[in-house]
């Protein structure tokens, strides 16, 4: 007898709603209106599928993470990190509020000159730093985050030829209890990398230390583990202090914190399951008031989140193509977006809403996209009430990621409107088209006459 392979078991809640003689209730209420325009208005104006962006809900979401650390500690900076949404209307909304830019590539580091951000409020983080790079941070004065020997040695060697002294911090990886550590990034905290590393730097006396770094994990949902990993780097800055009488200016505690969307094979629903802001500033904040540094020597406290802040004011609207009945007997329904544009379809089970009304019947459903790849799944099961062509869809907290990792694949990407916080809406980015796909495209003249 051939041995069964060992399948892990899993529990996955069901939200089936309640029964009734139609069958089961969909949980969900109709969404025909965000920030006061009709979803149908929308999608007839800019064309479906369509990304939403809420500057009403961007604010908001700041303000409440900036008053949860402010009124904790006396010393706060957020840094928008441009890799969750780089749209440019999108960033300077956060840099109205004050956040400086967080950049990981030399075209998020372009992109945020560009918006204006002035050059020392610029933190540049990151594996992948050229050479040209790297001048062109030291010529702006800007914060340099090492993450490697490699560019520690890459700085050094500009630092002799630059008549400026460059600003630099280290990424420091650490034991937090969450595991996998992510270790690939920085230099180790418990084995000694990160002292080698200080050592390099202060003992050369051609860069400037004014910094530590850290970026413990993404979607976290233990606030203990920012506490522990804010002790660490509070530990370390307080031993720099007593070696070398030097004070660090500022603690990078990174990003990382849970939106409130819902992870793929969790029980409870995302809403349930995200800690608040207050959360993790009460767990950071009394870590390094605790560490034990002088009231006058309290370093900076800098906060680069993304996803949390940008997620839910995120809609990408669709409409339904067609819908057919699986072999298994489920009920498919094609929507006009797919894993193409909707990236982190692959990592949570997002809420879907309906954008009209509906009725009382509902049935378990699979949502695909339009892609000629069996991989485009929408949402594995949905209850949902049945969906006929053109009906429109909602689909809720996807401000974080899906407008960078989008692919041009199969189908052209889609606009992105943003609405103001009079609830008016402005294109601020086009749709693509065939034009503007091939403007990059080169093709050899041999090549242009053929018969078929």
């Amino acid at each position: 007898m051939k041995k069964l392979h060992y399948e892990r078991p899993i529990i996955q809640r069901l939200n089936v709603g309640v029964m009734n003689k139609f069958g089961t209730k969909t949980e969900y209420a109709p969404v025909t209106h965000v920030d006061g325009n009709a979803v149908k208005g929308l999608l007839a104006k800019y064309g479906s599928p369509l990304f939403v962006i809420s500057e009403k809900t961007i604010r908001k979401t700041f303000r409440d993470a900036n008053r949860a650390f402010k009124t904790r500690y006396p010393k706060v900076q957020f840094a928008w990190s441009y890799k969750t949404n780089y749209v440019n209307a999108v960033c300077n909304v956060f840099h109205q509020e004050g956040s400086w830019a967080e950049v990981v590539s030399g075209f998020e580091y372009q992109k945020a000159l560009q918006n204006g951000v002035s050059g020392n409020k610029i933190i540049f983080n990151g594996p992948d730093k050229s050479m040209e790079e790297l001048t062109m941070a030291i010529e702006n004065n800007s914060l340099l985050h090492i993450d490697h020997l490699d560019e520690l040695y890459m700085i050094k060697e500009l630092a002799t030829k630059s008549k400026k002294k460059p600003r630099v911090a280290i990424r420091v990886n650490m034991d937090t209890g969450v595991y996998p550590i992510w270790d690939r990034f920085g230099f180790n905290y418990e084995n000694g990398q990160a002292w080698d590393a200080i050592n390099k730097i202060i003992l050369n006396d051609q860069m400037e230390l004014v910094g530590l770094h850290c970026h413990i994990g993404t979607f976290m949902l233990a606030p203990s583990a920012y506490g522990l990993a804010a002790s660490k780097l509070s530990d370390l800055a307080l031993s720099i202090k007593k070696k070398f009488k030097k004070s660090i200016q500022y603690i990078d505690m990174g990003g990382g914190f849970a939106s409130r969307n819902t992870l793929k094979g969790s029980y409870l629903q995302g809403m349930d399951l995200a800690p608040s802001f207050d959360s993790f500033a009460e767990e950071i904040t009394t870590a390094i008031l605790n560490a034990g540094f002088a009231k006058d020597e309290l370093p900076m406290l800098v906060l680069e989140t993304g996803r949390a802040l940008i997620d839910d004011a995120g809609f990408l609207l669709g409409s339904v193509i067609s819908n057919k009945r699986l072999s298994d007997g489920r009920r498919a329904t094609i929507l006009d977006f797919g894993v193409n544009i909707l990236f982190t379809s692959f990592w949570y089970d997002h809420k879907i809403s309906p954008a009209q009304e509906f009725s009382q019947y509902s049935e378990d459903s699979v949502l695909y996209g339009p892609l000629c790849m069996n991989i485009d799944v929408v949402r594995e099961n949905i209850t949902l009430p049945p969906l006929k062509r053109d009906d429109q869809v909602v689909v809720h907290s996807v401000g974080a990621y899906n407008m960078t990792q989008w692919m041009q694949f199969i189908s052209l990407r889609p606009a992105i409107v943003m609405i103001d916080k009079n609830d008016k809406p402005h294109l601020i980015r086009k749709r693509e088209t065939l034009k503007s796909i091939e403007t990059e495209e080169v093709l050899p003249a041999y090549l242009k006459d053929f018969k078929l």
